[in-house]
């Protein structure tokens, strides 16, 4: 067993194995009908929640656990956040909400409600509970992607700025991940709403 959970790799693939198991199971219990219409959903919604967790379990980190320790942590120690764990951190932050952002389009599109969505159900006449979550997904992506991590590039000295560029930067970075945590919260509603009031 400790060969199996000692190692990350071998820890996720371990987990992908029992999801398969699991799956084979409920399948072999009776639901084979209703499965084999809704795979493809079934498997990007399974998918797309997955991604969800790593971004938004990421940006929860950051906000609830890093950002408010680092003025704890002693200045000698402060280069192996700043140069090993934050950008790792960062990395699997920017692509899961790539993941996610794409898978979420992909299972929209697979389900037939996509434009109405991102038009907020002006075509069928009711408001899009689904779409209202997902512009707030996209607006919480562009920052990812388009703000947060150009600005820690420079706060991690990635990019090399001027010491007044980087405090900036640093500053701008925690703001729209802020927001992103503040909009998380209508976002992941909308999201749950979908399935309950939609």
């Amino acid at each position: 067993m400790s060969v199996l959970l000692s190692n990350l790799r071998n820890a996720v693939i371990t987990g992908f194995v029992l999801a398969i198991v699991v799956f084979a199971i409920i399948v072999n219990a009776g639901y084979q009908s209703d499965f084999a219409m809704n795979f493809a959903a079934y498997i990007l919604r399974a998918l797309h929640i997955l991604a969800g967790i790593m971004w938004i379990g990421l940006l929860y980190y950051f906000n609830f656990v890093q950002i408010p320790n680092m003025s704890k942590i002693p200045d000698e120690q402060k280069p192996a956040i700043g140069k090993v764990i934050a950008p790792a951190a960062l990395f699997y932050f920017r692509w899961a909400a790539m993941a996610t952002m794409v898978i979420g389009i992909l299972l929209a599109a697979h389900n037939g409600y996509l434009v109405d969505a991102l038009l907020l159900g002006s075509q069928t006449g009711h408001l899009s509970i689904i779409g209202i979550g997902m512009w707030l997904g996209l607006i919480m992506w562009f920052n990812v992607w388009f703000v947060i991590w150009p600005n820690q590039k420079k706060a991690l000295g990635m990019v090399t700025v001027e010491a007044d560029a980087k405090a900036k930067a640093a500053r701008t970075a925690m703001l729209f991940s802020r927001a992103n945590t503040v909009l998380s919260v209508p976002m992941l509603l909308c999201m749950v709403g979908q399935m309950h009031f939609g």
